[in-house]
């Protein structure tokens, strides 16, 4: 059966830490929402450096309503990140949930959620959020932490569990099922992480050559071919 897709999850603000609860209700999920999408904005066109003031005014809201609901300007930060690699995923995810391991055409679905994963992840918004967080490593190194868990650390199991299921239905052969997913994800997503992160992604029709030549090459490599 499919695995459950993960649900969101808020980042932990210092002053949830210290156990002071965030706003509830209608109004403040909108003052939240509004919020994210302001400091979203500001961080990826300013840096880190973006004014809280500024953040406010955008989402209009007062800079202590910001606070109230993250605590730091760290802690809102991370749920930015938080918040665009959940929905960078999401259909990734969905994708590799619903149709993967049970595949009637194993090719064309994974070729499918390749393309729902480069396209989140390599993003031009995403590109400038994950070379923000490059950038930001050596004051607040917990970022890198914060990526790598709602990124790699949560479309990685997804995708390695139905690769599991696919063992063991004999339609693949795979010894070491986590190296498979880093071959994967270094055939049809690490070009455009690497070179995107310099300001020169592949071209669309590039990028399409990579998806589908790197999903034929993992096929292939790792096709079941009896006992």
């Amino acid at each position: 059966m499919p695995t459950a897709t993960p649900s969101r999850r808020t980042a932990r603000s210092p002053a949830r830490q210290a156990g002071k609860q965030p706003p509830s209700g209608a109004r403040a999920e909108a003052n939240r929402a509004a919020i994210l999408a302001a400091a979203r904005n500001c961080f990826v066109t300013e840096g880190f450096d973006a004014s809280l003031d500024r953040v406010a005014e955008i989402a209009d809201v007062s800079k202590m309503t910001i606070y109230n609901h993250f605590g730091s300007k760290e802690a809102l930060f991370a749920a930015v990140i938080d918040d665009a690699l959940s929905e960078a995923l999401d259909e990734a995810v969905t994708i590799v949930d619903s149709t993967l391991s049970e595949s009637a055409d194993l090719r064309s679905d994974l070729t499918a959620a390749c393309r729902a994963w480069v396209a989140g992840i390599g993003s031009p918004e995403m590109l400038q959020l994950r070379n923000l967080v490059v950038g930001e490593l050596r004051r607040f190194p917990q970022l890198g932490a914060e990526w790598s868990e709602r990124g790699p650390q949560r479309f990685h199991p997804v995708i390695a569990a139905a690769l599991r299921r696919l063992v063991r239905a004999k339609r693949l052969s795979i010894p070491d099922v986590e190296l498979a997913v880093l071959q994967l994800s270094g055939l049809v997503v690490s070009p455009t992480l690497v070179y995107g992160g310099y300001g020169r992604p592949p071209s669309k029709r590039r990028t399409e050559q990579l998806i589908v030549d790197g999903v034929d090459m993992f096929l292939e490599h790792y096709a079941y071919r009896g006992p």
